[in-house]
């Protein structure tokens, strides 16, 4: 499909590519988790109005964050090699236009929260907020990745909001553990940019970590899937969820297997790896609730 817009419509393209619909995985990254909450939210019968708000939601919020993300890039980007074919970096797209299409962007989505309750949208100030402000931070802290996986984690007190109207600890718990999964898979993409980064004068954690990248990585990691088991273990999951979890950890194994003397392409490898490991952790949450509900 999309194949067929760049050679037929090709003045859609750059359009398209400032969205990044030209590329998924960051739209899967997003929406995983956001899927976990739902489900755990509704206790396994998440209302339909939800799933379809909240998986829209996700698509329209993951271009509008790519959209002013370029916009805050739009003097750097042409200087990293990853990212200087993006169409503001090129001169494909105006920065007018950009605002422009954020502006619609955020309106859709505002108009998708409207359907659900007060407390919801009022929530959804923040995500807007968390959104606008990420891209600003590598000039300031070596800590972005973490306002990326607060940004990337707020749809989980969102839909705890949707669906129940309140805020519980499980709902924080897994926030906590999408927010170091995210620190964690962002810290692999940051290391593809690190030589350029370097040069530029942008800050990440993967320049932080420096020869410990792999190691916070890891830990990062474990600290994730240990706050996962736990939720599994208040919400009385069994096997599933436990399998789950240990594909999880085989996908991250494989991760740093993959790193392991830091090639770029590699890098980029085993952060494209990641949405797998959100789909079998669904997966399992999914299934273990199909089996108590049997």
């Amino acid at each position: 499909m999309l194949s067929f817009v760049q050679t037929r419509y090709p003045h859609l393209w750059p359009w398209l590519q400032l969205m990044r619909l030209d590329r998924p995985v960051g739209t899967l990254l997003l929406l995983w988790p956001t899927l976990w909450a739902v489900w755990v939210a509704g206790a396994g019968s998440p209302s339909v109005r939800t799933v379809i708000v909240f998986t829209l939601g996700v698509i329209v919020m993951r271009a509008a964050g790519c959209v002013i993300n370029d916009i805050a890039d739009r003097d750097i980007d042409g200087s990293v090699k990853r990212t200087q074919g993006r169409p503001l970096a090129t001169g494909a797209l105006r920065t007018r236009q950009a605002l422009m299409l954020f502006a619609a962007l955020a309106a859709i989505a505002f108009v998708l929260v409207l359907f659900l309750n007060t407390f919801t949208i009022l929530l959804s100030f923040g995500g807007l907020a968390l959104a606008v402000l990420y891209p600003f931070m590598k000039r300031y802290t070596h800590l972005p990745q973490v306002f990326l996986g607060a940004a990337f984690s707020w749809a989980i007190p969102m839909a705890f909001a949707a669906e129940t109207n309140s805020l519980p600890t499980i709902a924080w718990l897994l926030y906590t553990a999408n927010l170091l999964w995210t620190v964690a898979y962002d810290t692999l993409y940051a290391m593809v940019d690190r030589d350029d980064d370097l040069k530029i004068g942008v800050k990440s954690t993967a320049i932080l970590f420096g020869e410990m990248d792999r190691l916070m990585i890891g830990l990062l990691q474990g600290m994730a899937l240990f706050a996962l088991w736990l939720l599994g273990r208040q919400l009385g999951f069994g096997g599933f969820w436990l399998a789950g979890l240990t594909g999880a950890a085989l996908l991250f194994a494989y991760q740093h297997w993959l790193i392991r003397v830091r090639d770029r392409d590699a890098c980029f490898k085993a952060f494209l790896n990641n949405q797998w490991v959100g789909a079998v952790i669904f997966a399992g949450l999914l299934l273990d609730y199909l089996l108590q509900a049997s």
